[in-house]
């Protein structure tokens, strides 16, 4: 997929993330945490930039989520440690959460398509192609995009109801 696909495959991956978050009453977190998802939706594709890495490779794989969302994780836990324990760990998780989500979001966005993904690699050499639509459709990328914008907009209308509901 290309930047609008990968970006609403975020958002729609990262949708009932959000809606905890605001529920519970984090909405600033809640928001960021879209923003980041945004943010974070193409970091896979920079393996285009960097030499010696092959597109759609270890960039492309469950580890790569796991050590992005670590990295995110220990940033959290950095922030919020000025604040106490409880939020150096409510920040850490919530950073693992959103980066691992956000790159599991661009594999599951890149499995759509004919070239498709090894997303266990090199451990495993399981290929996913569902052969939807080429990366390079618009239709298929502005769909997705409208997806992800629809679902992250029903999880905070509906976050903001419940959470009105609860006080």
């Amino acid at each position: 997929m290309h930047r609008e696909g990968h970006i609403g495959a975020a958002l729609l991956a990262y949708a009932p993330v959000g809606f905890v978050i605001f529920v519970v009453g984090f909405e600033g977190a809640a928001m960021a945490g879209a923003v980041g998802a945004g943010l974070l939706a193409m970091v896979p594709d920079y393996d285009q930039r960097v030499p010696g890495i092959s597109h759609r490779g270890i960039t492309h794989t469950v580890w790569f989520a796991a050590l992005v969302g670590i990295g995110l994780g220990l940033i959290g836990v950095a922030i919020g440690s000025s604040e106490g324990i409880l939020t150096a760990v409510g920040l850490g998780a919530f950073g693992l959460l959103v980066g691992t989500v956000t790159i599991l979001s661009h594999i599951a966005a890149d499995a759509l398509t004919p070239m498709g993904v090894e997303p266990f690699a090199p451990v495993r050499d399981d290929y996913y192609s569902y052969d939807v639509a080429r990366a390079a459709n618009p239709i298929a990328n502005y769909a997705l995009l409208a997806l992800g914008i629809i679902a992250s907009g029903a999880a905070l209308v509906a976050g903001n109801v419940i959470s009105s509901a609860l006080l």
